[in-house]
């Protein structure tokens, strides 16, 4: 889940895996001459096939020319016990009088996750991801939290929940500390729906500043497969 996320271009000249479903993340480091944390390549997002990838913690990137599977090592999360927000945040909610909704716009926090920015000139949620997940928003599976100045669409992010599981797929901000905010405000709905593992993905700089953790990709299977098994509701 990052706002500087550009589309890989590693999948060049990559033949297809099998069906995803058969490569497991816990086989990534057997893909030798592959990039890390790439388990499989090819096929289609369709709804079915995320659930499949996301319980066994892997999640798409990039679908130009095809779309490929990842599971990085180590994992990016936000920790859910120990997060604390930057305190720059509620000065920035106040001041813009923001107020914080959940699902009330889901295409149009993707539509605005998928614009080019000087972090992010190029993005990988091009229309197939928009299908996809918008069908997932709507089998209840994917989520989003939008971040409101008035009428205005200020900032969000997106993501996809499965029992205690939320994975980040991507956020933005139109201003400065609202993409901080939507994060804040996650972990606390999160945390009041009991919520156990909220996964960032990849690492990167940004995310860092968010304070975002990384942990190995088996503990990372872990908390997932003990996530999985509870149930769990985000609401605001």
């Amino acid at each position: 889940m990052d706002e500087s996320r550009s589309p890989t271009a590693t999948n060049e000249g990559l033949a297809e895996a099998g069906p995803l479903g058969e490569l497991h993340a816990n086989e990534a480091v057997a893909l030798e001459g592959w990039p890390e944390g790439l388990v499989a390549v090819g096929g289609s997002l369709d709804p079915d096939r995320l659930v499949t990838a996301y319980r066994a913690g892997i999640f798409p990137w990039s679908s130009d020319p095809a779309v490929t599977w990842w599971s990085p090592d180590p994992r990016a999360i936000f920790d859910l016990e120990s997060w604390r927000p930057h305190r720059t945040v509620g000065r920035s909610a106040r001041r813009g009088g923001w107020r914080f909704t959940i699902d009330r716009d889901f295409a149009g926090v993707m539509r605005a996750c998928g614009e080019s920015t000087d972090l992010r000139p190029a993005t990988w949620i091009t229309d197939d991801f928009m299908r996809a997940y918008v069908e997932l928003h709507r089998r209840g599976l994917a989520h989003s939290v939008e971040v409101w100045e008035g009428d205005a669409l200020v900032g969000g992010l997106y993501g996809v929940t499965l029992g205690r599981f939320f994975g980040g797929e991507s956020m933005f901000h139109r201003r400065t500390d609202a993409s901080k905010a939507a994060v804040a405000y996650l972990v606390e709905r999160l945390r009041a729906g009991g919520f156990t593992l909220l996964d960032a993905q990849m690492q990167t700089p940004h995310l860092e500043r968010l304070g975002a953790t990384t942990i190995s990709r088996a503990e990372y299977l872990r908390r997932l497969h003990a996530a999985l098994a509870l149930p769990a509701r985000l609401a605001e």
